[in-house]
């Protein structure tokens, strides 16, 4: 019996998808449920399993083809996997695993489990993949990338002819064709610059005391949640509470409508080796401290290994997003529609401030909010902003619902 690999059924914010990889060649025999080619589409990269046990019989689409929904990928043959039994002992009788004992020895196993299976089934070693992950690790992302760049792309100047690497004085150019998440991304932000009236206001916090609670409370907090409490939870909730109070800046534009929506779903603005994503918090309002720094390291998490699944991404009310990470002292981040305003967290810096006459340290913020004009007036922004001020300043406000 045969069956059909077909694309899935694609949200309608998605209208295509692009074959980054197949994972298994005509002849192969595959398993129920075993992932047999990754799709990347403008927000995250899919993965299309076997519907059955069997062997691929016949691929349709090559890897770089732009496929849609339901489009035909490939024709698996059912209960033929006991005829190839070649198959399971030709790696065996291989000696290229052996011979390269760096690939499992120490490679593979800071792999995630995605990304053993991809570098297994393609015969890649980890260790000639730069890795976009912490601390240097190879991601899944990582090693589709090197196999759609033709499994060279570590290694340019290898690629490169002699008199290129011999001349002094050259001025090599390599010319990369964006990721599909890249060029969506470059088109959402020119969609942003040219449909919303963009302003942005700005703002300094004193984090002391909010720095003060996390030396308090954070290894008891570790301990009873099995979590660290970092900063992005203040903010969350601290734009929550503002939110409720400034209905206005969590609304959307839908035509010559606003929408207002008394629930609020906060996209966390999280990064890969592909670009900024945004996985949502729903109803984050409702969410305590330790869910929320939870949902974000599960977030990050799925991010760097090519998890996110499309539901993720999907929604949102208000976005957050924190150049700080990096060192930005200073932004305008870019309003995510058709929501109309994002809040831009920025690096902590010890500055001289003063306080009841006294110069001081403190641990201080900029923060910025970039908001739609049509809708949301510079009062509404800049008290938004003042609110979320206050909170941080005095965290017992959150508390209180001040």
């Amino acid at each position: 019996m045969a069956f059909e690999v077909k694309v899935p059924v694609l949200p309608e914010s998605v209208s295509d998808a692009t074959i980054a990889s197949w994972h298994k060649k005509p002849g192969d025999a595959v398993k129920r449920d075993e992932n047999l080619v990754d799709l990347e589409t403008d927000k995250v990269v899919l993965e299309v399993p076997s519907p059955a046990d069997g062997v691929l019989r016949e691929i349709k689409q090559q890897t770089g083809a732009t496929v849609i929904s339901q489009q035909l990928l490939a024709i698996i043959e059912e209960g033929a996997v006991a005829a190839t039994p070649a198959l399971a002992a030709k790696p065996a009788a291989t000696p290229t695993p052996a011979a390269n004992p760096r690939v499992s020895a120490v490679k593979t196993t800071e792999l995630s489990p995605a990304g053993q299976r991809v570098a297994s089934e393609n015969k890649i070693d980890p260790a000639q993949v730069p890795g976009s992950g912490r601390g240097g690790q190879v991601t899944k992302e990582d090693l589709v990338n090197f196999m759609r760049s033709g499994d060279q792309a570590a290694t340019p100047a290898a690629k490169a002819p002699a008199s290129a690497q011999a001349t002094p004085g050259t001025r090599p150019e390599e010319r990369v064709t964006m990721t599909r998440m890249r060029a969506k991304i470059a088109e959402r932000l020119m969609q942003s610059k040219n449909s919303i009236a963009m302003l942005t206001s700005f703002n300094e916090i004193n984090l002391a005391k909010v720095a003060m609670m996390r030396k308090q409370l954070g290894e008891a907090f570790e301990k009873t949640n099995g979590i660290k409490l970092g900063y992005m939870s203040f903010f969350v909730k601290a734009a929550c509470e503002a939110l409720k109070r400034h209905p206005i800046v969590n609304a959307s534009v839908d035509g010559n409508d606003v929408i207002y929506h008394g629930y609020q779903d906060i996209s966390v603005a999280v990064s890969t080796d592909k670009g900024l994503v945004t996985p949502v918090l729903r109803n984050a309002q409702n969410m305590s401290f330790a869910d929320i720094e939870k949902a974000i390291a599960v977030f990050a998490k799925q991010a760097r290994e090519g998890g996110l699944k499309l539901e993720d991404l999907q929604g949102g009310t208000f976005t957050i997003t924190n150049g700080g990470t990096f060192g930005s002292l200073f932004s305008t981040p870019i309003v995510n529609p058709p929501q109309s305003a994002i809040l831009g967290m920025h690096t902590i810096k010890e500055r001289a401030v003063v306080e009841n006459g006294t110069v001081v340290a403190a641990p201080m913020m900029y923060v910025a909010i970039s908001y739609d004009h049509r809708i949301i007036d510079g009062k509404d922004a800049v008290l938004f902003l003042v609110d979320i001020k206050n909170q941080l300043e005095n965290p017992q406000r959150m508390l209180l619902g001040m």
